[in-house]
C-alpha cells in the first residue's frame, strides 16, 4: 500500500488487513518506515521487532503486525547468511550497521522488503503458509518503485553471493502475480497526479499494479440542479432567505438574510469541491485499474472507523 503523504495510507493499509482477515484468515500487517503508525491507528503500545497479534477481524480472523527495524533486520541477515550473530551485534554497537545501510540505501530497502518476503514464504509444519496475506504499509508514492525494484538497487552492491541471491528471492515475491501494489489517493489534483505517475512507473519497472483506494470521499449533499447552479455562480440566496423565514428559523428579515448569505457561500464551496472531485474521478479512470471509494469518517480514523472502512472494502470486492 502506497500513497502521497496525507492521504491516509497507513489507515487504509490497516483497514485492508482487517478486511482480508475477515472470515477466519490470518493476515500480517507490516510497517517499514519506523513511524509506529500501525500502533497509532490501532491504539496500541509501540510495536517491537516481532510479529504480534493486534486485532480480531470480523468473523474471527486475526491481524498480526510487525514494525521492521532496518538495523535489526541487518543483524538477522548477518546471522542467517554468515552465522555471525555476536559479530553482528558488535558491529551494531560501533555503528557499522547503520553506516552500511546509510551509504548503500538500496541495501536498507532489500533488508526491509526481505523481511516481509520471508513472512510471505514462511510455512508451518503442514506445509501451509503461516499467513494468508501480508499487507505492507510501504513508503510514499514518489519512492515506491525504487523501494520495490530491489534487483536494480543491489546491482551496484553485489553481482554474486548472498546479497544478490537474497535480492533475487525478494524480487521473486515482489514481482509475483500474487502481489499487488495498491495506491491511496484523495480526490485532489496533486495526489491524483502522483498516483497516475506511480502507476506508470511501476508498469515501466514491470512491477504488479493493484487498485486505487480513493480515501475520505465526501457525499454530495445537494440536488444536481442546485450544485450545477452554484458551480456556475447562479445560486440565488433569496430562495434560502424565504425558506428560513417559512421554517421560522430566524428572527426578522435581517437575520434571515445574513444566515442565508452564509449558507449560500457554503453551498458554492460545496459545489466547487464536488465539481473538482468529479473531474479527478474522471482523471483516475484513465489508469484502467480497479477503484474503490472509502468514506470520510466524521469521527476520525479510530478503531471503530477501521472496521467501518474494512466493511466498505469487503462490500466493494476489494478484499
Amino acid at each position: 500500500m502506497t500513497g502521497k503523504g496525507g492521504t491516509g495510507k497507513t489507515t487504509v493499509a490497516a483497514a485492508l488487513a482487517l478486511a482480508l482477515a475477515a472470515g477466519g484468515r490470518k493476515v500480517l500487517l507490516v510497517e517499514v518506515e519506523g513511524r509506529q503508525g500501525i500502533a497509532q491507528v490501532f491504539d496500541t503500545p509501540p510495536l517491537p521487532y516481532e510479529e504480534r497479534k493486534i486485532a480480531v477481524a470480523p468473523d474471527g480472523g486475526d491481524v498480526y503486525a510487525l514494525a521492521i527495524d532496518p538495523e535489526e533486520a541487518m543483524l538477522e541477515y548477518v546471522e542467517m547468511f554468515y552465522g555471525m550473530k555476536r559479530a553482528g551485534k558488535a558491529l551494531n554497537k560501533i555503528g557499522l550497521v547503520d553506516f552500511a545501510t546509510t551509504i548503500a540505501p538500496g541495501l536498507r530497502d532489500v533488508l526491509v522488503t526481505g523481511k516481509t518476503s520471508e513472512a510471505v514464504r514462511r510455512r508451518d509444519k503442514s506445509g501451509r503458509r503461516v499467513y494468508d496475506t501480508v499487507v505492507m504499509d510501504a513508503p510514499p508514492t514518489g519512492r515506491i518503485t525504487r523501494f520495490l525494484n530491489v534487483t536494480s538497487e543491489v546491482a551496484g552492491l553485489a553481482r554474486i553471493g548472498p546479497v544478490k541471491n537474497h535480492a533475487d528471492l525478494v524480487r521473486g515475491v515482489v514481482a509475483s502475480p500474487e502481489t499487488a501494489v495498491h495506491f491511496v489517493t484523495l480526490l485532489e489534483e496533486m495526489p491524483v497526479q502522483e498516483t497516475l505517475d506511480g502507476i506508470q512507473s511501476l508498469h515501466e519497472a514491470k512491477l504488479p499494479v493493484g487498485g486505487i483506494f480513493i480515501n475520505m470521499v465526501r457525499p454530495e449533499l445537494l440536488p444536481e440542479a442546485a450544485l450545477d447552479a452554484a458551480a456556475d455562480g447562479g445560486f440565488d440566496a433569496a430562495d434560502l432567505t424565504l425558506g428560513l423565514k417559512a421554517a421560522g428559523l430566524t428572527d426578522g428579515a435581517a437575520g434571515s438574510s445574513s444566515i442565508a448569505e452564509a449558507l449560500a457561500a457554503e453551498v458554492v464551496e460545496h459545489a466547487q469541491r464536488t465539481a473538482l472531485e468529479r473531474r479527478e474521478r474522471q482523471t483516475l479512470a484513465e489508469a484502467t485499474v480497479p477503484r474503490y471509494e472509502l468514506p470520510l469518517l466524521p469521527e476520525g480514523a479510530d478503531l471503530a472507523g477501521l472496521y467501518e472502512l474494512a466493511e466498505t472494502m469487503c462490500s466493494q470486492g476489494a478484499a
